[in-house]
């Protein structure tokens, strides 16, 4: 079954933590990022097989979010776009704030669970899926 939780965040809001924020307080075990539209006026994210983030200030659109979340860890992707149409993306990290708003919609499947182990696959910890009633992954 699908649950759906909307939300809007505000001006100066960090758009990670308050998405962890939110899956903590509602204990969401498999859920993900069905929409989000938007603004920042920082970023900070991570580009592929880069160690360290990088960061700006400005205006910029939010063109797509992306990912999965739960209380056991979340994996998000962002792409942004600046004043003339140049898009960036990559790993949403902390320090991403929010401009004029951050209208985001989360599902959560409430029959299963995600959790994010190393599972010898890649050096990353990777998404787990498993039955919500299942008592081990």
């Amino acid at each position: 079954m699908l649950q759906l939780h909307p939300m809007r965040l505000k001006l100066g809001q960090d758009l990670k933590e308050s998405l962890a924020q939110y899956v903590a307080l509602h204990q969401l075990q498999a859920a993900f990022i069905i929409t989000c539209v938007g603004s920042l006026t920082h970023y900070h994210l991570r580009f592929a097989d880069r160690s360290t983030g990088s960061r700006g200030e400005g205006h910029f659109e939010i063109v797509s979010l992306t990912g999965t979340l739960s209380t056991a860890g979340m994996h998000l992707h962002i792409s942004i776009s600046d004043g003339e149409g140049r898009t960036i993306g990559g790993h949403l990290l902390e320090g991403n704030l929010v401009y004029t708003t951050a209208e985001v919609v989360l599902g959560e499947s409430t029959q299963h669970r995600f959790k994010r182990e190393n599972d010898g696959t890649t050096a990353w910890d990777e998404l787990q899926i498993a039955p919500r009633n299942a008592t081990e992954f």
